[in-house]
């Protein structure tokens, strides 16, 4: 158990760093912005209590939020990142046969539900996220483009981070 807190606490702080100090000024064409913090949230094991993970997105929002001066921005939309994981979780984990793995990575669960989990999550996310930003529904196509395109580049970025860090483990 503490050695999976040490590795949360770890991702915790690589994530915000990599967010804040390297990802929070690359966009291209003001269209696609990775949003890679998100992970932390994703990538936390099944067996996290639902109030430690509202809380532990709380916080994480609300870092992420006083390096991007967004009051609040990030902190909501990872309440709500937490909320759409448990629903998801609680509704793909026991269909699939997934109920003794302990955590969510690409190297657990495979590709094709890690791929689904993510950009669904991610969608949800970024919506809610660059909507409470532009706070209108004057440029509502706009905004979607955004959402799209930043969360295909968010997921891009999972899946590669997935695929370099963390090794393959044979389910039992």
């Amino acid at each position: 158990m503490s050695r999976t807190i040490l590795v949360n606490a770890i991702r915790f702080i690589v994530l915000v760093f990599m967010q804040v100090f390297l990802l929070k000024n690359i966009t291209f064409y003001n269209l696609s912005t990775p949003y890679l913090y998100i992970l932390f949230i994703l990538l936390l094991p099944f067996e996290v209590p639902n109030i430690l993970l509202f809380i532990l997105s709380f916080v994480l929002g609300l870092t992420v939020d006083a390096f991007y001066d967004t009051p609040g921005l990030h902190a909501a939309a990872c309440v709500v990142l937490a909320l759409v994981r448990i629903l998801f979780i609680s509704i793909t984990v026991q269909k699939e046969g997934f109920d003794n793995e302990p955590e969510p990575t690409l190297s657990i669960m495979g590709f094709r539900w890690f791929f689904t989990y993510a950009l669904i999550l991610t969608l949800f996310h970024h919506f809610f996220l660059l909507n409470l930003e532009v706070f209108s529904f004057q440029e509502i196509q706009y905004t979607l483009s955004r959402v799209v395109l930043s969360s295909l580049f968010t997921v891009f970025l999972m899946l590669v981070s997935g695929l370099l860090f963390f090794r393959r483990k044979e389910r039992k």
